[in-house]
């Protein structure tokens, strides 16, 4: 037998909560889409490299030990990901996906290519490991760069059909949302940033309130 979770009406005088960190690039995804719909939120955070995503009280929360998490509706939500299309299904203007299936499905791609095969293999777990692995001194940065630079070289290949002044046509979607903060996991790891088009789409995502008043700094 299936559980079924509960179905709520979103609640835009409940308290909402995000429980992240600054620099963390998944929680800074849910925060410009937090900030694209216009709710409120407060923020508890978790220092990432001091480990405090893996005390007790965290992964009551969340078992992965894993930021982000969203209070939100009565539910704990996580995975950006899911966060971001959970908002996007609930409160649905500005939208983050396009109305047609087709459009929806080269977004999600666009989206994935990042959340799936860029991030996940240079987050810290992972540059630990392979620090460790290697024993050489900075084998993660250098890892984390070669990794970010081959999947934004893919990213730009699959965006320049879709591009206007965003990845996909001329308004914000979620391909954007997971664009910006792996842009800057690229500068922080020292990548060759060598696809115009891209900082063109970062440019203009970042002179919007969604995304400038949420990145890390």
């Amino acid at each position: 037998m299936n559980p079924v979770a509960p179905t709520l009406a979103p609640d835009p005088a409940a308290p909402v909560l995000l429980h992240g960190y600054f620099r963390s690039s998944a929680a800074w995804r849910v925060r410009i889409a937090l900030h694209h719909k216009g709710i409120a939120f407060a923020q508890k955070s978790y220092a990432l490299r001091d480990g405090e995503q893996r005390s007790p009280e965290f992964l009551a929360l969340n078992p992965q030990g894993l930021v982000p998490a969203l209070e939100i509706d009565g539910l704990l939500l996580t995975q950006s990901l899911a966060i971001c299309e959970y908002l996007d299904q609930t409160r649905p203007e500005p939208p983050l996906l396009p109305a047609d299936p087709a459009g929806r499905a080269r977004v999600r791609a666009l989206a994935l290519a990042i959340a799936c095969e860029i991030h996940p293999v240079q987050n810290l777990r992972v540059l630990r490991a392979v620090a460790a692995l290697s024993g050489e001194r900075g084998a993660g940065e250098a890892w984390a760069r070669r990794i970010c630079t081959e999947g934004l070289e893919a990213y730009a290949g699959l965006v320049r059909p879709t591009m206007g002044a965003f990845s996909f046509g001329d308004t914000v979607t979620l391909a954007d949302v997971l664009l910006v903060p792996q842009m800057a996991n690229a500068r922080r790891f020292k990548a060759d940033m060598v696809w115009p088009e891209l900082a063109a789409i970062e440019a203009r995502c970042l002179a919007l309130p969604a995304f400038a008043e949420t990145a890390p700094e």
